[in-house]
């Protein structure tokens, strides 16, 4: 289906200017009306209606009589309404509880819902991060702690050396992991940088001297100081196809997991040099099992079986991170990830 949409994201929820809505896009016991519950998402949401969540801008009508009504909030119900004969979504403010300061200006007490759960992947935003080897090679490390401890943690001196000339004080201390290897042509894509804590610069020495600001493991020698990440955290997300046809693996599963479900982060061997940007939705096929065919006395490989979608939420030059939204089946690394 051709999708024409003029999408403006607005915390998370979309305005589109919708091509013919057919009713098949409806899962068939959805329901009429929804009441937002804490917790929510409009992903959840759009899964009560729909049978492909992500589709949701293509079937959202605007309340013009709603100020602001790209926000949900909790107690907002969405209603299932037809225009012009092709059934929308629209919201209906719902009752909620608001607070007034003593200029009489009204806050809400619970903030509009999020596209996804950022919760499962608020942790790989800006601690977990992909860098080249020769970048964490180069880098300043550290080469003891304080008291002649081999470890440290919040609070503690260390001692470090390569540190860069500028005059730059504040560092994140991470731990280099193992490479991310792309199963196509065993080309090193990345190490991943595990996040080990932060560190302020008292001297500029070598060694340097520095304070452990926070921490959530101990520190190693060994470990490295690089730049603290300047941008913004992306908190908002826009669930759309690739503009390309992309295909991948998933060649990595964060939390030391082996089956890969619901809520998962997986790695893909796919970044911004694919097309790939954040807030894109990929399916996700089971890659057929090779098995003997004692008949034909010949090896056969099974069809690929669907297993469920991913949104991309980190895009790398040559990774990206993706949150599994929908799991039919148990999915594992070197399964398939392609334009929906």
């Amino acid at each position: 289906m051709r999708i024409r949409m003029l999408i403006a994201v607005i915390c998370g929820l979309w305005l589109a200017v919708p091509p013919a809505v057919a009713d098949d896009m409806f899962r068939d016991d959805h329901p009429e009306r929804y009441t937002v519950e804490s917790g929510d998402t409009l992903w959840d949401i759009s899964e009560r209606f729909l049978e492909d969540a992500w589709l949701w801008p293509e079937i959202w009508h605007v309340n013009p009589d709603i100020e602001n009504p790209h926000l949900i909030y909790p107690g907002d119900v969405i209603v299932l309404v037809y225009i012009d004969g092709e059934p929308r979504l629209t919201v209906e403010r719902g009752e909620r509880t608001v607070r007034l300061s003593p200029e009489t200006r009204e806050e809400q007490l619970e903030p509009a819902i999020s596209t996804i759960p950022m919760e499962a992947i608020r942790p790989f935003l800006s601690r977990s991060r992909v860098l080249d080897e020769d970048v964490l090679d180069s880098a300043a490390y550290i080469i003891a702690g304080e008291d002649e401890r081999v470890m440290a943690s919040r609070g503690d001196s260390i001692y470090v050396r390569r540190l860069p000339d500028e005059d730059q004080d504040a560092f994140t201390i991470v731990r280099k992991g193992d490479p991310y290897v792309d199963p196509e042509t065993d080309d090193v894509l990345g190490f991943e940088a595990t996040y080990v804590g932060d560190a302020r610069i008292l001297d500029h020495g070598d060694p340097g001297t520095a304070r452990v600001a926070s921490s959530n493991r101990e520190i190693l020698p060994g470990d490295r100081l690089v730049e603290t990440p300047t941008d913004p955290i992306r908190t908002e997300f826009q669930p759309r196809a690739p503009e390309q046809d992309v295909a991948g693996y998933i060649i990595d599963v964060m939390d030391g997991v082996t089956q890969i479900g619901q809520f998962d982060v997986v790695v893909l061997n796919r970044g911004e040099e694919h097309g790939l940007e954040e807030g894109h939705v990929l399916s996700v096929f089971q890659a057929g099992r090779e098995i003997r065919d004692d008949v034909a006395g010949e090896t056969v490989t099974l069809p690929e079986e669907r297993a469920g979608e991913l949104i991309v939420f980190r895009v790398f030059d040559r990774l990206s991170f993706g949150l599994v939204m929908r799991a039919e089946r148990a999915m594992n690394t070197m399964d398939i990830v392609r334009t929906p």
